[in-house]
């Protein structure tokens, strides 16, 4: 198995050396040194609280790079836990709960695609998104995947092999509707054409 790079950056330097030893003492991780951050996949972050600088430093990090981040923290409120998911943030290790072992599993999780949260931490983030849908989403006719039904019955058909005609015959609309609509999901999400349309929608599981 392939070492995982990881970039470590702590508030002061008791945190830095307790979270290196951790990393260092893993067969499983490559810690990369100072500034160098080629080819990192995983970026470690410790700080005792999500100040200005600190989110400074993470959207810098996620403009630049966009490596998952693991987050040791020592607490963290809920629009700052949206601000850390915002900027790449992934996994949440609470300082005060931090082992070895609990480092190793986020920091392998962060490299995989996958995330790791305090229970009540998804449970403010689901509470987050119930809300975003009751009173963004649902009043403005979109879903969780910001498209339309309409949207997501064009795409779907679309990725059938159909063509603009086939598709307004079934579903009952006009060619010029179904070119808006079409015209409407590439310009507002910035695709390409229609594979890319189809494309993206089927990676991010909207069809």
């Amino acid at each position: 198995m392939e070492q995982v790079r990881v970039v470590l950056q702590a508030s002061d330097p008791l945190s830095h050396a307790g979270l290196a030893a951790f990393l260092q003492a893993s067969p499983d991780v490559t810690l990369l040194r100072g500034a160098d951050r080629a080819g990192a996949k995983v970026l470690v972050v410790s700080c005792e609280r999500l100040t200005t600088d600190v989110v400074a430093m993470l959207r810098r990090s996620a403009a630049e790079s966009g490596i998952p981040v693991v987050l040791v923290v020592g607490e963290i409120t809920e629009t700052e836990l949206l601000t850390a998911v915002e900027c790449r943030v992934v996994a949440i290790l609470p300082r005060a709960a931090v082992t070895g072992d609990r480092l190793m599993h986020s920091v392998l999780a962060a490299a995989n695609g996958g995330g790791v949260m305090p229970p009540n931490l998804v449970g403010e983030l689901l509470k987050h998104i119930e809300r975003l849908q009751r009173d963004v989403l649902t009043p403005n006719g979109l879903n969780a995947s910001g498209l339309t039904p309409r949207e997501i019955d064009v795409l779907r058909l679309m990725a059938d092999g159909m063509d603009t005609n086939e598709i307004a015959g079934e579903l009952c609309y006009s060619e010029r509707t179904v070119k808006n609509v079409i015209y409407g999901v590439t310009h507002r999400l910035k695709l390409r054409n229609r594979s890319h349309a189809v494309a993206y929608a089927l990676r991010a599981g909207m069809i």
